[in-house]
């Protein structure tokens, strides 16, 4: 079964310094890959990069059998990639609902809206009109995670989703990915802690340094493997 998203020899440089050396990685359609790595191994560039945030080649992204290597951000959207980016970046001058709808300027078709949105994360519609940036740090990430699927994409991107969040909204955020993907969407989750990470994909890739250390089965790698791979050193 071909990828729907693949990335081949991937590499991303900010200026002169080289952040991605040669990253292999492909995702299947209806999959949830996680990736892990320590502060600094290049997975929130990874993601930039498949978005169109850091500039790569043509031939080394390609999604649905084209190649987007190097395509506008804008363009990547409407291709059917959608990012929740780290911090979550809400839009302070809008509400809620102002910034969820920002979403789906892509205007593609598919079965997000702000009803569903409602439905999956109720206290969105009760705070629709307060600013983005007035609520809790848990309910702006549900804001972002709904603004991106208002573009009604096929790949989700999160980057980070549980950073500067209590346990407690952490369990209830990942709670909603089942429901979020069970159309058939594709997700990529980066996160730090693996537990999470093993429990909610089906393959792990561990970035070190702009490198992949390991890849396998969520449930085939043990922790002695991934802490070597994470850290470079045992466990």
């Amino acid at each position: 079964m071909s990828a729907l998203l693949q990335a081949s020899g991937l590499t991303a440089f900010y200026g002169d310094a080289q952040a991605l050396f040669g990253i292999d990685f492909e995702l299947h359609a209806g999959e949830t890959v996680a990736i892990i790595g320590a502060n600094g191994a290049g997975k929130s560039t990874f993601l930039k990069a498949l978005t169109g945030l850091v500039k790569t080649r043509s031939d080394q992204i390609r999604f649905d059998g084209a190649t987007i290597g190097g395509l506008p951000p804008g363009e990547v959207v409407k291709r059917g990639i959608a990012l929740v980016p780290e911090g979550r970046r809400l839009f302070p001058s809008l509400s809620v609902e102002e910034n969820l709808l920002m979403g789906a300027f892509a205007q593609r078709p598919g079965p997000w809206s702000l009803q569903r949105l409602f439905k999956l994360f109720p206290i969105l519609e009760h705070k629709r009109g307060l600013p983005g940036t007035s609520l809790s740090g848990g309910q702006q990430q549900m804001v972002a995670i709904g603004r991106a699927l208002m573009s009604n994409p096929r790949v989700l991107l999160c980057d980070e989703l549980s950073l500067g969040l209590a346990p407690i909204v952490i369990k209830e955020i990942y709670d909603a990915l089942p429901a979020i993907c069970a159309d058939g969407m594709a997700a990529v989750i980066v996160e730090q802690d693996v537990t999470v990470a093993q429990r909610m994909s089906r393959r792990i890739y561990c970035f070190q340094e702009g490198r992949v250390a390991l890849q396998g089965t969520s449930d085939s790698l043990t922790r002695e493997q991934i802490s070597q791979a994470y850290f470079g050193i045992s466990a």
